[in-house]
């Protein structure tokens, strides 16, 4: 990838590079316990959230890049986050992941961001496959990766251990022929 990718737009969101600016909005959602119930990571301090925005922030430069961390923006407004990366450059593998405000919830934004995401993964990134991993409690994630045509491939039995406890994961995902069929 160049430094001149585009990013992929939906019908509501954009989506673009983290910036030094975006760390109070970042943080706005990063350190709210209900939003990082299901992560494996947070609630965040203000230097984690500080230490992830100069990480992403810094990554548009690199040339080759495979992995994008990006902003979800609605209506000019950072509204979450989400990403795609290859986890296999051979096979072709990727995975993704997103995390929105509470104030935005339930309003298909999550949604849309997977249906962005995947395109850009298959085209840009060229993968085959983009999987998904989410606690098994998360209906919502799990909503939103079964609405965007996920298939669940298993559980994970201690798959992550989250802030001293090991956990189980959902494993969903979906090949490029279904979204593009040939």
């Amino acid at each position: 990838m160049s430094l001149s990718t585009s990013y992929p737009r939906g019908p509501r969101l954009s989506f673009r590079d983290f910036k030094t600016a975006d760390i109070a909005d970042v943080h706005d959602y990063t350190s709210d316990p209900e939003v990082t119930r299901w992560s494996a990571w947070g609630p965040n301090t203000l230097e984690q959230t500080t230490a992830f925005i100069d990480d992403a922030a810094r990554a548009h430069l690199e040339a080759d890049r495979s992995a994008y961390s990006l902003a979800a923006v609605l209506d000019g407004k950072l509204i979450g986050s989400v990403a795609v990366w290859t986890t296999d450059p051979h096979d072709r593998n990727g995975e993704l992941g997103y995390t929105f405000h509470r104030a935005y919830w339930g309003n298909g934004y999550a949604t849309e961001a997977v249906s962005q995401l995947l395109e850009f993964g298959f085209n840009t990134l060229h993968l085959e496959r983009i999987s998904a991993t989410c606690h098994p409690g998360n209906i919502g994630s799990i909503r939103v990766l079964e609405k965007s045509g996920f298939s669940l491939e298993g559980r994970l039995r201690s798959h992550r251990l989250v802030r001293g406890v090991r956990r189980d994961s959902m494993l969903y995902s979906i090949l490029r022929e279904d979204v593009f069929p040939q």
